[in-house]
């Protein structure tokens, strides 16, 4: 084919692909033009408080009107430009009007809300000092916002605006004022005990081979004549002597001698407890304290394996507050204060676990900052009687009292716990001095020559905080609680 063939056959070729390109666009304007663009509405606002209603009037009539949710709004057409709309409940929902025609003319965002204006009065009423507490309306929400005095505002002003929104309180309501409580307690303990004992063993031995000895609760004990510890009385018979014997009589009636070991003893102890713990936790948060120590207790296993665990003992205090307002104070107390007791212990696979003492209390008191509440009545008298004899002998009238052992314990505890909460506010370092803030290192002169363990105060350089600048007194409390120089 000839170069003038080519190129008419290719000019054929692009003729008809303008062609098809140009159908294609006139389709679609014809497309167009039959399906015009849905037309839609900007809805207009429209709100309404619970149950409270309003008259909307239209500019033309109306043949139709419609709610989307009927359980928060309802209507009712007073006249043909009229329409009465009722809110029921809070939400939002759309109220649409039709004409006489059936097309839309007008279209709403109806949002009911609640009564903010009884509430607002309502919380006024009830809370007139709470200038900061907020109320607002979010969709079918509450919200309160805003800073109130105390905790038990938050849970009042709550509940009073669950009436008018049920469960749909959205509560931003924060605590101002102060947050720390300071406990101080004083756990004072005062424990006597008498103890009166008397017993007596006898022992005779004569020259020849006739020997006798009692033993009652082990004062005197037969050992062997190998034994070093023997005191040899007669032939092959030696004697031991308990640690409880405090007095030995002899005397000697012919050949024969006696021996008298004698366990008399009156005992008074007095004990006394004191421990002044102070602990800082914020508003339901809970503290504890422990003075004293930890022991341990093996507890078998399987395969023969122990393991050791731990039980604490000593004065004990664990106290949850709660601060009401910025003047009252709801307090959990429960302080405890426990005794090892090896008496009433236990062996265990060689270990000796020893019981515990233990007095508790607990309780929840409500007071003001600063006062002081005491648990008191935590008395305790024990009295303890034994009598040991030998039948018979020991029931013999004067002479019976060689032949028997009595002892009487009294043991009698009184325990007293005081509490004071304090609302504190942290200080700056410089308001909390140290236990070493006024010593200072003597120097040759104080030391050897005049026999000081540590340096004058007016040699002290440093300025001391203004906390610690007070007038010294013979004590021993600082002003936070250490030991002064």
């Amino acid at each position: 084919m000839t170069a003038w063939g080519e190129t008419y056959k290719w000019t054929l070729r692009g003729i008809g692909s303008g062609l098809f390109a140009l159908f294609l666009v006139t389709v679609a304007q014809a497309h167009e033009v039959a399906s015009p663009d849905i037309q839609t509405r900007v809805p207009r606002s429209l709100s309404l408080i619970t149950g409270k209603s309003l008259v909307l009037d239209s500019p033309i009539p109306f043949s139709r009107a419609s709610i989307a949710n009927p359980d928060i709004a309802d209507t009712l057409v007073l006249s043909p430009k009229q329409l009465y709309v009722i809110g029921k409940a809070a939400g939002t929902t759309n109220l649409t009007l039709w004409d006489a025609e059936g097309s839309v003319y007008a279209l709403y965002d109806l949002a009911v809300s609640p009564d903010l204006t009884r509430l607002k009065e309502h919380l006024h009423q009830l809370f007139p000092d709470e200038n900061d507490l907020q109320v607002m309306a979010a969709h079918d929400r509450l919200t309160l916002t805003g800073t109130v005095s105390s905790a038990t505002h938050v849970s009042e002003a709550v509940d009073v605006a669950e009436t008018y929104a049920r469960q749909k309180v959205i509560n931003l309501l924060r605590v101002g004022g102060l947050h720390q409580v300071m406990l101080e307690v004083r756990v004072a303990e005062m424990e006597r005990t008498l103890l009166r004992r008397l017993g007596v063993n006898l022992a005779a031995a004569s020259g020849g081979q006739s020997f006798g000895v009692s033993s009652l609760k082990n004062l005197a004990t037969v050992l062997p004549p190998t034994d070093p510890s023997a005191a040899l009385v007669a032939g092959p018979v030696g004697l031991g002597v308990s640690q409880a014997v405090n007095a030995l009589l002899r005397f000697q009636t012919g050949s024969t001698s006696w021996t008298g070991f004698i366990d008399a003893l009156k005992e008074e102890n007095l004990v006394k407890v004191l421990a002044e713990p102070t602990l800082v936790a914020l508003s339901g948060q809970e503290a504890h304290f422990l003075a004293g120590g930890e022991f341990p207790i093996p507890v078998p296993q399987a395969f023969g394996v122990t393991t050791i665990q731990f039980k604490k003992f000593g004065i004990q205090l664990n106290f949850n507050p709660v601060v009401l307002s910025p003047t009252r104070i709801s307090v959990t107390v429960a302080p405890e204060v426990s005794d090892l007791d090896f008496a009433n212990g236990l062996s265990l696979q060689g270990f000796v676990v020893p019981a515990i003492t233990t007095r508790r209390a607990s309780t929840v008191v409500e007071l003001e900052d600063g006062q002081s509440f005491a648990v008191a009545g935590l008395l305790r008298d024990t009295v303890r009687e034994t009598v040991s004899k030998f039948p018979v002998l020991g029931d013999i009238p004067i002479l019976g009292a060689l032949f028997r052992s009595s002892s009487f314990q009294k043991n009698e505890t009184e325990l007293v716990i005081i509490v004071t909460p304090h609302l504190v506010t942290p200080v700056t370092e410089a308001e909390l001095p140290l236990p070493t803030g006024q010593y200072l290192e003597p120097d040759d002169v104080d030391f050897y020559l005049m026999g000081r363990l540590q340096s004058r105060k007016d040699k002290v350089r440093t300025p001391l905080p203004p906390a610690t600048q007070l007038p010294f007194e013979d004590r021993l409390a600082g002003p936070v609680g250490h030991m002064m120089p």
